[in-house]
């Protein structure tokens, strides 16, 4: 079943959310160390990715072409909308936080290699280690996370599957079409450029920046077509 390890990465992601819900009822002040923390945690992780760019200069070039396009189609907003429209339907006591959960926690398990490794590998193959492994370190994440962040970290469990999904169910066809060295580059420049978001996100949580993040995000689709354009730029010469 080439789904399985989709699967499982969405449902760890909701148990480690219900298990952070009943640690969420923490001092105040205790809280506010731990959303320090965790914060700093995930800027080592966003800038130890960063570091793997072999082309810094399509990441630039990337980031800056993401963010005039997300801010152009206002997708942090939406994706804000769509936390406020999930916080009215479940009636949530978290004070605004499903909003701010579901986007952070999104961003933080879509973001990098393993999804996409993880995902064709499961397609192709049917091997799922890969997103096993992502399963157990997304859920530890979700439940870090929810007790600072609120219950809305449960629904980025949806994007999550979706993303994998979609990749596993067309991984023979990406396998087939696509050369590997382009998608070695691809996943070495997409897991730079989504470090730095990473990074950005790890300065919100500790309070020094309030990035949009979200806005970034078309950076990924214009890594894609930039390392395609210099991949066969350098095989036509």
């Amino acid at each position: 079943m080439f789904l399985l390890g989709t699967l499982v990465n969405g449902l760890l992601i909701i148990i480690g959310t219900m298990l952070g819900k009943l640690l969420n009822r923490i001092p105040e002040g205790m809280k506010t160390t731990v959303m320090y923390g965790i914060g700093l945690s995930v800027m080592v992780l966003g800038l130890q990715m960063g570091l793997k760019s072999e082309n810094f200069l399509i990441v630039i070039i990337s980031l800056v072409a993401g963010a005039v396009i997300g801010e152009w189609i206002q997708l942090e907003e939406k994706l804000n909308q769509l936390g406020l429209l999930l916080e009215k339907k479940v009636g949530s006591n978290d004070k605004g936080s499903i909003s701010e959960g579901f986007v952070t926690a999104t961003l933080i398990f879509v973001i990098g290699a393993m999804a996409i490794i993880g995902a064709l590998d499961s397609g192709i193959r049917g091997d799922h280690d890969v997103l096993y492994t992502k399963s157990v370190i997304d859920g530890f994440t979700a439940l870090i996370l929810t007790t600072t962040l609120g219950i809305g970290v449960i629904f980025s469990a949806i994007p999550v599957v979706l993303y994998e999904g979609l990749i596993s169910l067309f991984a023979t066809q990406i396998d087939r079409l696509v050369p590997k060295a382009l998608m070695d580059q691809f996943i070495i420049e997409m897991t730079a450029a989504g470090g730095i978001m990473i990074f950005a996100i790890g300065l919100n949580m500790i309070g020094l920046t309030k990035i949009k993040v979200a806005n970034l995000l078309p950076g990924i689709i214009v890594v894609a077509i930039s390392v395609t354009i210099v991949y066969f730029y350098h095989t036509a010469f």
